[in-house]
């Protein structure tokens, strides 16, 4: 049994998950210990397996093989609802007919059966994200940015120590995107969680990461500092992430 530490997140020992069906049938295959505390970007181009990489931490994927421990504990085959995580999506699955409060609620009771400490945990999870006041109104009232702190609520509010976000920010402008990084960055110090972020862009790693997971063809190519990372000038395939042309060969 490989030794746990009190530092790990998340381990993935030798993960693998196989597409038999798939057009051209592949293997995914994961190796990677995440630090708890720091916010970890999971990087790559599309299909390289980083919605993938983070279902199997959620548990809404099951590997084919291999071991998956959270917190130190073996977590391969605990059910979603019990993993000590939270996710968000890029969709918000918000309920358009139930107010702000309600849908943060789900967070912490399907049944919405809330005490007088529940609400003032959705009260607080509000204001943390810089919607005091909006309680009572409805989603579609709400702009995109703001149904994201809606998402972001809920997910505090479960009070689960690692936060998993796959492309949370995909759908906003620049200047909504740069302002929930700012909201997320804040909110990660003040609570000291272990984040997983999927991303497209090269700009949320500069602003947000302390570690990447590069993954290229369904395996982690890279997993180091983000400094270190953003100073690559190969390989190619990190070279165009980042924006830059890669050197003549």
């Amino acid at each position: 049994m490989t030794p746990t530490s009190p530092d790990i997140a998340v381990r993935l020992e030798n993960v693998a998950v196989r597409f038999p069906d798939h057009p051209s049938p592949r293997t995914l295959l994961f190796n990677a210990t995440i630090e708890r505390g720091k916010v970890t970007a999971i990087t790559g181009a599309s299909g390289s397996g980083k919605s993938t990489l983070l279902n199997l931490v959620a548990g809404f994927e099951t590997p084919d093989e291999g071991r998956i421990s959270i917190l130190g504990r073996h977590a391969t085959d605990v059910p979603p609802a019990l993993r000590p995580v939270s996710v968000i999506f890029q969709e918000h699955n918000l309920f358009a007919h139930l107010d702000i409060a309600t849908n943060v609620g789900l967070g912490i009771d399907p049944a919405l059966k809330l005490t007088g400490e529940d609400r003032e945990r959705i009260e607080r999870a509000l204001r943390d994200v810089g919607l005091a006041g909006f309680a009572s109104r409805l989603p579609p009232t709400l702009s995109g940015g703001e149904r994201q702190r809606v998402a972001l609520a809920r997910a505090l509010v479960r009070q689960r120590p690692i936060l998993l976000l796959d492309e949370p920010f995909a759908a906003l402008d620049p200047g909504l995107r740069q302002e929930m990084g700012d909201l997320l960055a804040a909110l990660q110090e003040k609570e000291a969680s272990t984040i997983l972020l999927v991303t497209h862009h090269a700009d949320d790693v500069r602003r947000l990461a302390d570690r990447v997971l590069f993954l290229d063809d369904g395996k982690i190519a890279l997993h180091e500092d983000a400094d270190r990372f953003l100073r690559r000038s190969e390989p190619d395939a990190v070279v165009r992430f980042l924006g830059a042309r890669p050197p003549a060969s």
